[in-house]
């Protein structure tokens, strides 16, 4: 019962703001209130609704079209109470754990609430920025890698080929020297 009196309260505390923002009650007194004008407008579809016998029929099933379509109908026709209790009654182990995370995700609303995170959104242009320029510099990390590689395979072709030419010149120098050894002198 207090949970229709506070229902009641909230749409009346609706209705006056609606009229408020229209412009209606409160005003002048020839300004009408938007009730009067809802009470109007429901007499003038009731007589319309009782002189045809379709529309009547439908008024009347229009409790029925707004059961169909509840979207817990179709589990209470199709899962019977006691089905709901095994359900309930097999997870009867989790529910302690689970209400102490509730317990928990209760107790941690105020880090949520908090204005670090709230900030967040803000943060997220700056993340994006970041990102991007961190994406740039992996790119240009791997163009300097790249640019390494091919100096150190340059330097080693360079320094394999010099050691190619001095063996050469070593083997020529032994050589002239064993040469030169080998002939007399001559006086």
């Amino acid at each position: 019962m207090a949970a229709g009196a506070v229902e009641l309260r909230r749409l009346q505390w609706r209705l006056e703001e609606l009229e408020q923002r229209i412009g209606a009650g409160g005003g002048a007194a020839g300004t009408r209130k938007v009730a009067d004008e809802l009470v109007k407008v429901q007499v003038a579809l009731n007589n319309i609704a009782s002189k045809r016998e379709r529309i009547k029929i439908l008024f009347k099933k229009i409790e029925d079209v707004i059961k169909y379509l509840d979207p817990q109908y179709i589990d209470r026709m199709a899962i019977p109470d006691t089905i709901k209790l095994q359900f309930i009654l097999a997870e009867e182990h989790l529910i302690p754990s689970r209400a102490a995370l509730l317990e928990q995700v209760k107790n941690l609303q105020p880090i949520l609430d908090s204005t670090s995170i709230q900030a967040v959104p803000d943060h997220a242009a700056k993340l994006q920025r970041l990102s991007q320029i961190h994406i740039q510099q992996q790119e240009q990390r791997h163009h300097l890698t790249d640019s390494v590689k091919t100096l150190l395979e340059d330097y080693n072709k360079m320094t394999l080929l010099l050691s190619k030419q001095f063996v050469q010149w070593n083997e020529i120098l032994t050589q002239l020297e064993t040469a030169k050894e080998a002939k007399p002198v001559a006086e």
